[in-house]
């Protein structure tokens, strides 16, 4: 068990961020007087909706991935939405990566060209 502040630390984030997270419904700290409590489940839930963060999924789809966690004791329907999410996620990113790749090409010939450019010019109205 331990307090909010113990909890923070422990997870690297700030204890608004915990705030958060409760306020959003995706964990659920006992309570002691008005002393948040967390659990070893409420800190690997925290693990998980960070992780979900860090890949870049929205708080409503970490949501859906914990509540069918809570529900599916064999967490089969857990399992088979995430494997599509991942899979829709992989997707994502191969786009952009695909559109980094082509905006840095350009930016590297615009480069290239603005450097040619400046290397043709008389000594007098080099910038």
């Amino acid at each position: 068990m331990f307090g909010i502040q113990e909890a923070a630390v422990q997870l690297g984030v700030t204890m608004r961020t915990l705030r958060f997270y409760e306020d959003k419904g995706l964990i659920a700290p006992q309570r002691a007087g008005t002393t948040r409590i967390y659990s070893r489940r409420e800190i690997g839930r925290m693990q998980l909706i960070l992780r979900g963060k860090r890949l870049g999924f929205s708080i409503r789809e970490i949501k859906e991935f914990l509540d069918l966690y809570d529900v599916d004791p064999e967490h089969q329907e857990q399992v088979r939405a995430l494997l599509s999410r991942v899979s829709q996620r992989m997707d994502e990113l191969r786009r952009q990566k695909h559109a980094l790749e082509q905006t840095l090409e350009e930016l590297a010939l615009i480069e290239q060209q603005a450097r040619d450019w400046l290397g043709d010019q008389p000594e007098g109205k080099k910038a």
